[in-house]
């Protein structure tokens, strides 16, 4: 019987979902100063009940530094990644400053997927950060990036040619007060198939500063993608005209 095309481009996009590495925030430059990212060594020290550094990034349990699927979207996870929790400390960001986020992978390469968007967050914390309850989040999209039709070329592929980081500037606007920052990548190398999009979240502790008096509404993690939304179950090996980027509004202020 015959095969499409379109069969041998899904097959490939599972093989490289399942064959290639994945990656994670290993560390971050907050206002100029650079930052410490969660590293896996972090976790296994933690189960050991040895010493690890206090750091405003969020502990996760990506273990194979993977992602969360399309069928996770409804869970907890999808907040800041699998069984996901606050960071001890927080960083101080100026609002109208800039994070560059550095991505590498466990073995020490460059982030490997150049398909998809990359999308960023805030989400007040009402309080200290440290102690916030993820599932009350409530996130505000304060940048999203997704394919230059120009070019063709993604978000993620704009990454990696420079040097593996992302830049992303905390509007000005935005009121002073302690918040997490979500930073995440979606990888749609698998978004062919329904649930073969790969989320890669990552948090931070974050408190802004400034005179910014914006306090705009946000929307819980778990109504922030649906496994079907035409941006996340997406074709990414053709021509693109038109890209619907996932989650809700972006932020304007």
């Amino acid at each position: 019987m015959p095969v499409s095309i379109t069969s041998i481009v899904t097959l490939l996009g599972a093989f490289v979902t399942t064959t290639l590495g994945h990656g994670f925030v290993t560390g971050y430059v907050a206002d100029g100063v650079q930052q410490q990212g969660f590293l896996l060594d972090y976790y296994y020290a933690k189960k050991n009940g040895m010493p690890y550094p206090k750091i405003a990034a969020w502990y996760a349990e990506n273990l194979d530094s993977g992602f969360v699927a399309p069928d996770a979207y409804q869970t907890a996870d999808i907040n800041c990644h699998k069984n996901s929790a606050p960071g001890e400390l927080t960083t101080t960001v100026p609002a109208g400053s800039q994070v560059v986020f550095q991505w590498g992978t466990s073995s020490g390469g460059a982030w490997p997927h150049p398909y998809g968007p990359i999308i960023n967050y805030i989400a007040a914390c009402n309080g200290d950060c440290s102690k916030v309850d993820k599932t009350t989040l409530k996130w505000v999209k304060i940048e999203a990036s997704g394919i230059d039709y120009n070019t063709q070329e993604w978000a993620s592929a704009k990454l990696i040619a420079n040097n593996n980081t992302w830049t992303t500037t905390i509007p000005k606007s935005i009121a002073p007060g302690n918040y997490v920052l979500r930073h995440e990548i979606i990888a749609l190398h698998g978004g062919n198939s329904l649930n073969g999009a790969q989320n890669y979240p990552q948090c931070f502790n974050i408190k802004i500063t400034g005179s910014g008096t914006a306090k705009p509404s946000g929307t819980l993690g778990t109504a922030l993608y649906k496994n079907a939304d035409p941006g996340i179950h997406f074709n990414p090996y053709t021509t693109i005209k038109e890209y619907p980027m996932p989650g809700p509004e972006l932020f304007s202020g």
